[in-house]
């Protein structure tokens, strides 16, 4: 019972902790690192453990998946070219400079050992970078930028950390054996999901009801990790080929009452996954703590902590303002009026935007707690605290001072969502109107008049209103609130029953999310 308790306080106080960060404009990942950090200093507390082979299983295979579903593929063709410069180059010079870095601190760490660390700490996580650059209105080319590095880096990253662990667990990996590793997990995993996604197709659009469809999508989900994992694939890349092939491919066969649930279920897991990863690891920080005094480290491992946190903030620095310096000696060689000149601002604001988050804290459950001959992982601790550490220090220090930082620079977006927003209305709408333009029955010519105004609206000059409001959005939502009250009324008067007012209210909530009612103000 005990522990049941302790999981509802915890999943509340998250809860509440993430409604005071969207109060303050702040990521909700900076408030619950914070939580976690405070959780080690309870009492009280529980001692829950996690196997290590469960770690990235449970807490990456959704976060992926839900990543994956929003990339856009076309937006990564146009920017790989600083999507892949941070994947591979800005991951990379992590990789090494912390590896150095804690050689250098700690001489007895072997380096397969220093290399997993730098891999555990490279990948940042953008979800913490998007909500505060959504808010401020970031140049939409920097978002697509984060949000493919976000998608693609923990690949890279956790291939880097996986060939680390090996070894250390081998005892020793040449490149005879190094390469081929290297390229079947890559273009194997590829392979496989993109065929387990075409092979898996039929069977989830044959289902049409949403507890039913959630639960065949967990459990493929957890199952394509699994069997990539078992197979020596990477779990990572499978899924991730498989995620976007699924949502490129089921997009149109989805109907609108399957997919606002669905898409609601999953924005909670993953949630919900980011509140129990920082609970979990600042439950390990009690006994790490006390192992270290006890061992008489704290203060060095302390002072090692840090100077990981300031050495992979720097990198990531060093190699965005090297590229960024390099394409705008370009663009100025190229002297092409019509091409943009990258700014330093953008620069900034993306050397900046590298937070640590669930990625981080579930690679370094990961690590093994046993070499294969029984002894303890070397320096395990040392690196769950190290990560701990930086995943913390870069929410407070970075997610805190983003916005301020942004708005000092005076990056704004020039919308160009919004554009291809009214273009597809127009479009969409056109063909409509289209599709019943023969029709002369009473709901045919309402309906003719009511999306004859969406495309005027949308194809006008003047564009003064909201993108995502329809033409009397607001006066329709006003009015579908005084007949969702008066259906209450009705209710409670005993009218209608309980079956009708949800038959009621049910119609009513569609209609407000098509007047905009389901955007966060």
């Amino acid at each position: 019972m005990a522990t049941f308790e302790w999981i509802i306080v915890l999943l509340l106080g998250a809860a509440m902790l993430a409604a005071l960060a969207r109060k303050l404009g702040a990521p909700y990942p900076t408030f619950l690192a914070l939580g976690g950090m405070l959780l080690a200093f309870v009492p009280s507390s529980p001692n829950w453990t996690l196997d290590p082979h469960l770690a990235l299983t449970l807490f990456v295979a959704p976060v992926l998946v839900d990543a994956a579903y929003d990339t856009s593929l076309r937006d990564l063709r146009q920017n790989w070219r600083p999507v892949t410069g941070l994947v591979i180059a800005a991951v990379g010079t992590t990789v090494l400079a912390v590896a150095f870095a804690a050689r250098w601190l700690v001489p007895g760490m072997p380096w397969p050992v220093a290399i997993a660390l730098g891999a555990i700490v490279a990948p940042p996580d953008a979800a913490a970078a998007t909500a505060v650059m959504r808010q401020v209105k970031l140049p939409h080319k920097l978002l697509k930028i984060l949000e493919g590095e976000s998608l693609l880096n923990d690949a890279s990253a956790l291939l880097v950390y996986r060939l680390a662990i090996m070894t250390m667990m081998a005892g020793h990996l040449g490149f005879g054996s190094f390469a081929p590793v290297f390229l079947l997990t890559l273009f194997g995993s590829l392979a496989a999901g993109v065929g387990g996604a075409v092979a898996l197709r039929p069977m989830l659009s044959a289902i049409h009801e949403v507890p039913i469809a959630l639960i065949v999508q967990f459990a493929l989900v957890f199952g394509v990790w699994i069997a990539a994992e078992a197979i020596g694939l990477s779990g990572i890349l499978t899924l991730v080929a498989y995620a976007m092939t699924v949502a490129r491919r089921s997009g149109p066969q989805m109907p609108a009452r399957m997919r606002v649930p669905i898409f609601a279920v999953w924005e909670s897991v993953v949630f919900v996954l980011n509140a129990f990863a920082f609970v979990l690891i600042g439950m390990q920080l009690r006994p790490i703590w006390s192992r270290l005094e006890a061992s008489g480290g704290q203060a060095h491992a302390v002072v090692t902590a840090a100077v990981v946190l300031g050495v992979t903030i720097a990198a990531r620095f060093a190699w965005v303002m090297v590229y960024y310096a390099f394409k705008r000696r370009l663009a100025d060689a190229a002297a092409d009026p019509l091409r943009p000149r990258p700014s330093a601002g953008s620069g900034i604001v993306l050397s900046w935007a590298g937070m640590r988050g669930i990625v981080t804290l579930a690679a370094a459950f990961a690590i093994p707690e046993t070499l294969p001959d029984g002894q303890p992982f070397p320096f395990r601790d040392l690196i769950l605290l190290c990560a701990f550490g930086v995943v913390l220090g870069t929410l407070v220090l970075q997610g805190l001072t983003m916005a301020p930082l942004i708005r000092a620079l005076g990056l704004t977006d020039d919308d160009p969502v919004g554009r291809e927003i009214r273009l597809g209305r127009t479009q969409a709408y056109g063909t409509l109107l289209d599709a019943i333009k023969d029709d002369e029955t009473l709901s045919a010519k309402l309906l003719r008049k009511e999306y004859g105004a969406v495309v005027e609206l949308n194809s006008s000059e003047a564009q003064d209103a909201r993108v995502d409001d329809v033409p009397g959005g607001p006066l329709r939502r006003r009015a579908i609130s005084a007949a969702r009250q008066r259906a209450f009324e009705l209710r409670r008067d005993d009218v209608i029953g309980d079956d009708a007012y949800r038959v009621l209210v049910q119609e009513l909530d569609w209609a407000e999310l098509s007047a905009g009612g389901g955007r966060q103000d």
